[in-house]
């Protein structure tokens, strides 16, 4: 009798932990994840067009509530993040990276610079995002680096960010990008130049 009753409770035991590290894992809730499961991928940028509506399942609604996040209506807004350089190595404030895009299919769009807190990084460079204000109508580019460029690039600044994510912001984005972002969205690219450390 007090087997079972011992399996029963390591059963359930188990039961609990395996659903509470499931449940923090979809929701994105793990220490250091910022990479949750999402229902678009543009080339490693991660979005979900239900962000911001009553259609957002509760894992999307944790993720948005635990970093903090405004989210408006997809045809307000809609949202990607990238986590990762070209070769798939996470970003860090040890390397240096080239984005590089072209025109967005929507009124406006950014990128923005986050630490893994999901926070600005506490730097004084007023360099944390690019935007279509300085992109231009064709190709664009900028660095992503913790110390300026010397030949005064377009420039997002890295520093005291550590590991960090790049979200891109679509603002009213037009019917085709929202009926079939994959098709319409090209993606920028994340080219990693150099490091000062090898990217662990």
């Amino acid at each position: 009798m007090l087997k079972r009753i011992a399996i029963y409770a390591l059963t359930g035991i188990f039961g609990l932990g395996l659903g509470a590290y499931t449940a923090l894992a979809m929701s994105g809730l793990l220490p250091g994840d910022r990479r949750a499961e999402a229902a678009i991928d543009l080339d490693g940028w991660m979005g979900d067009l239900t962000q911001g509506s009553a259609d957002a399942s509760p894992y999307l609604r944790a993720r948005i509530a635990r970093h903090g996040l405004l989210a408006l209506a997809k045809s307000e807004a809609i949202y990607f993040i990238r986590a990762t350089d070209d070769t798939g190595e996470v970003l860090s404030e040890d390397c240096t990276y080239r984005l590089a895009g072209g025109p967005m299919p929507a009124g406006w769009w950014s990128v923005t610079l986050y630490n893994a807190d999901s926070f600005l990084p506490d730097n004084t460079d007023q360099a944390l995002s690019f935007d279509a204000s300085r992109a231009g109508d064709g190709a664009w580019s900028a660095i992503v680096s913790p110390v300026r460029p010397d030949d005064q690039s377009n420039w997002i600044s890295s520093r005291n960010a550590g590991q960090f994510d790049l979200t891109l912001r679509l603002y009213m984005p037009d019917a085709e990008t929202l009926n079939a972002p994959a098709q319409a969205i090209t993606a920028p690219s994340v080219e990693r130049v150099s490091c000062t450390k090898e990217p662990s």
